[in-house]
């Protein structure tokens, strides 16, 4: 689940290309319809065109464009993971089309497309052209450099598919949102709906959100839990990172949540007045000065903060530097958050950062190298970050090999795993009591993410094929090794599937996984069929009938069924025995072998009084599971 983001001039076309593309009118509120102007965020969704066979459905977050609305527009684009630039062809860049592109920079939003609209309105090809380039120029120094345009007409309907395919492209492009097991989400907008009571909206990051889970409000540091959940409209069990979500929270009013507050696991973040953070200023403003006050603006949220300049006196435009901001209210924010800061009259954007650490011990003194180093060192992450995102490229892995890609010291790489495992960041495998070198490990935001499609897979094989007892092993890794960058490596699939075992998720049998939990059953006319055949191979238990008749009269699935619970033993592709009929088979040709020292086919014929076919069928067969092995026209024990 994926959310694009709109971003562009006023009365650029935004909220018409929205309504264009999803059929949904973002623009809510009767102030916005009667002024023809988006004035707050708006949200609508789609399902994008299939790129390699996989379709994706889409949020859209829609911003308002007009320079008097950029605080509601920077509520919008935090949580996007791809922006659709606005512009107008017959007018190009415009002010707030450069404001938006430097937020959307300072922010680092990593996929991005332009939209050039009201192509209708422009009859020269050349201004068009002209158009182009100047966006070029305009996106090249960003991260937006390269930003596929795509021409269109949303009021003709021009173009639009043309734009769709080009969303769809460059979202399959873009990693996933990572599940780092601490579901957080940015309330951007807070209401009450008659029946339900207090459903608050925002894009879900870094872990699964369920219905019934506790959660904590912050900063405010209520307490609730979760009613229900939706995702465009549509109710959900469990909510994915990168899903736009409606949470139903039960005990709370919508004024105690209003937008900025954060939704997350209890514990798993906490308030802050102090943040030490990475800040780059843009080059067209005023130098940054110690103790400036400005407004910053992270997730949803909105503070004033004063600027504490840790290495410079003056913090120059273009320049970037490390600052210590005192917020004068608590944000509840994570590291490696992205905010912007603007000036707070007259209103202007002035750069953006990173958060280095969200909960600094103390208030730093100015100009000190140790405080300077560490804050570089924490900008790289901490050791058991580094060693967790090596993880993360490629798992499972040997311990090994992570310490080898996280370009870690051999000492600093094991004492971060030794930090990261028994915190619980770090799972061992293949029944390890500790790490060695050769232990493969996976993360636990990675056995997540492998639990899911493990459950996935079999619950979709159990509804497809209710009479199979399971999944065969070959085709499960199959369809597990299905979008990985490489093929997971038998004994790390084995591993998995112990792993999964012993947490409960699934049972291992010696050919085939399910999910535990999951047995064959019957129905009423199922169990007259199987009744009426299991009957037929009593009455004849030595020349039972052969299976082409059986597969005739129950079915390839039932006849599936009884083989795998055992009830008939195949032999060959035309002959099955019962179980019982089997077993006794068995034991005689073994008596025989005992007492004569070998058997043929024609002393089981005779013995049983059936033909030569069962009699072959028999021996070839316990041949093969090598209980027998054949000397000249003999059998003899193994």
């Amino acid at each position: 689940m994926r959310v694009i983001g709109t971003a562009g001039h006023v009365d650029h076309g935004k909220s018409t290309l929205v309504m264009a593309l999803t059929g949904m009118d973002p623009d809510r509120l009767q102030e916005e319809k009667a002024r023809e102007m988006t004035i707050d965020l708006g949200f609508a969704w789609m399902t994008l065109p299939a790129v390699n066979g996989q379709t994706e459905r889409v949020g859209v977050v829609d911003v308002p464009g007009h320079i008097d609305f950029i605080k509601n527009m920077l509520a919008g684009v935090g949580g996007i993971d791809a922006a659709l630039l606005v512009v107008a062809a017959d007018e190009g860049v415009m002010p707030q089309t450069r404001e938006h592109v430097a937020i959307l920079d300072l922010l680092q939003i990593p996929t991005s497309v332009v939209a050039l609209t009201k192509i209708d309105m422009v009859d020269d090809p050349d201004w068009i052209e002209l158009v182009q380039e100047e966006i070029k120029d305009l996106l090249a120094p960003t991260c937006l450099a390269g930003a596929p345009m795509a021409p269109v007409s949303a009021r003709k309907r021009l173009g639009l598919e043309a734009l769709l395919q080009t969303l769809a492209r460059q979202l399959a492009q873009a990693p996933a949102r990572p599940d780092r097991g601490r579901p957080r989400l940015a309330v951007d907008r807070s209401f009450s709906i008659a029946g339900f009571g207090t459903v608050v909206t925002g894009t879900l990051l870094d872990g699964v959100l369920h219905v019934g889970d506790e959660v904590e409000i912050l900063p405010a540091g209520l307490k609730s839990r979760v009613r229900g959940l939706q995702t465009h409209k549509e109710k959900v069990e469990s909510a994915r990172p990168g899903s736009r979500v409606a949470v139903n929270l039960i005990g709370v009013r919508p004024d105690e949540v209003p937008r900025g507050q954060v939704i997350c696991v209890p514990g798993s973040l906490s308030n802050s007045i102090l943040l030490d953070v990475s800040v780059r200023l843009l080059p067209t403003v005023a130098p940054l000065k110690h103790n400036q006050l400005v407004d910053v603006f992270s997730g949803a949220a909105e503070v004033p903060a004063y600027v504490r300049l840790l290495d410079c006196e003056i913090l120059e435009p273009g320049r970037q530097g490390w600052v210590q901001l005192r917020l004068e209210r608590p944000l509840a924010l994570a590291r490696g958050d992205h905010f912007i800061i603007r000036q707070p009259s007259p209103s202007h954007t002035l750069g953006g950062g990173l958060v280095v650490d969200a909960r600094p011990a103390r208030r730093w003194r100015r100009f000190r190298p140790e405080t300077i180093s560490r804050l570089e060192t924490l900008s790289h992450g901490t050791p058991a970050e580094i060693w967790l995102q090596a993880l993360s490229k490629e798992e499972p892995a040997p311990v090994r090999s992570v310490h080898g890609r996280s370009g870690l010291a051999d000492s600093l790489a094991q004492a971060a795993l030794l930090e990261a495992w028994p915190a619980g960041d770090v799972i061992l495998l293949g029944g390890a009591v500790e790490p060695a070198p050769e232990t493969l490990v996976i993360s636990r935001s990675g056995w997540g993410q492998v639990s899911g499609r493990l459950s996935a897979i079999l619950d979709e094989t159990h509804r497809a094929f209710p009479l199979r007892g399971g999944m065969p092993k070959g085709e499960l890794k199959s369809r597990l090794d299905q979008g990985r960058s490489a093929p997971l490596a038998p004994r790390a699939f084995n591993d998995l599937l112990s792993y999964a075992e012993g947490t409960g998720l699934l049972h291992v049998s010696e050919a085939a996984v399910r999910r535990a939990g999951h047995a064959v059953t019957f129905d009423a006319s199922q169990q007259a069929l199987v009744k009426r055949q299991l009957a037929a191979f009593r009455q004849q238990p030595y020349t039972p009938p052969g299976l082409a008749e059986v597969r005739a009269a129950l079915g390839d699935e039932l006849l599936a069924a009884l083989l795998e619970q055992g009830q008939l033993v195949k032999l060959n592709e035309d002959v099955a025995f019962s179980a019982a009929t089997y077993q006794e088979l068995l034991a005689a040709v073994k008596q025989i072998i005992q007492q004569e020292g070998s058997v043929t086919v024609a002393q089981v014929r005779d013995r049983f009084n059936t033909s030569r076919k069962y009699a072959l069928a028999l021996l070839e067969y316990l041949d093969s599971i090598r209980v027998t092995r054949r000397v000249g026209d003999a059998r003899v024990l193994r």
